[in-house]
């Protein structure tokens, strides 16, 4: 994962309780509307009443739980999370959480990126400083030389936020994190390891030289090449970093 992905459990005790909590409610296990019964999870995960009271503020800036008078901290429904969080997102599918709402999930996210990608490709090759180029490029040498391993997934997802970096428009850059899970995901239903093929490549090269030649145009038509009927699909595994 890209380092906006980055899991929780890495940072210590506070961030194994978040990820613990995270998924138990994305997998339903800790279902919408139940109430947490906070001694049982304090003996149960083995921290302090602190440590638990700051992972749970974690999940209410989410929109995943919240905590009133009388009901006790409670999960709130779906419809309140905030699904493009970055770790919401990771958690729904990064890790392997395998809630029944992947798939619906995941079509989603195919569709946002067929909306939103093409469109900042087209401010890209607009707006485009040699900064913003010089990114792109990195991340085609890393793709092209890496080609198979968590690199090369990591380098599929500096491509995509370096198009969106190079729109200068900081609301199109906050998505990186929705294409980052979808680019992850898809890898991961192509077991990570598939190498890029020479027509997936020209196609990442594509939208590179149509941003360089400032031709908004081709570099939608690119983006949307790259993209293909993909987004659509759960068939992934001839483009799996795309």
């Amino acid at each position: 994962m890209a380092d906006s992905l980055q899991s929780y459990a890495r940072r210590g005790v506070h961030g194994r309780t978040v990820e613990t909590l995270g998924h138990r409610v994305l997998s339903g296990q800790i279902p919408e509307g139940a109430t947490l019964n906070i001694g049982a999870l304090r003996g149960e995960l083995g921290v302090s009443l602190t440590a638990l009271r700051e992972a749970l503020k974690v999940l209410v800036a989410k929109g995943m739980v919240d905590a009133r008078q009388r009901r006790g901290t409670f999960v709130r429904p779906r419809t309140d999370w905030n699904l493009l969080d970055a770790d919401v997102l990771r958690w729904q599918f990064g890790d392997g959480c395998g809630t029944a709402a992947d798939g619906a999930l995941l079509h989603s996210l195919g569709e946002v990126r067929s909306i939103v990608e093409p469109a900042a490709a087209r401010l890209a090759a607009i707006r485009r400083t040699d900064t913003d180029l010089e990114a792109l490029q990195t991340a085609l040498t890393a793709m092209q030389e890496q080609a198979g391993s968590e690199h090369t997934l990591m380098a599929g997802q500096a491509f995509h936020r370096a198009v969106l970096a190079a729109t200068h428009n900081e609301l199109l850059i906050r998505m990186h994190p929705v294409v980052a899970a979808d680019v992850a995901h898809r890898a991961h239903l192509a077991h990570d390891a598939h190498p890029l093929d020479v027509n997936l490549m020209s196609r990442f090269r594509a939208v590179l030289e149509a941003v360089r030649e400032q031709d908004p145009d081709a570099a939608e038509h690119a983006m949307r090449r790259l993209l293909g009927e993909r987004a659509h699909e759960s068939g992934t595994a001839d483009a799996p970093y795309a």
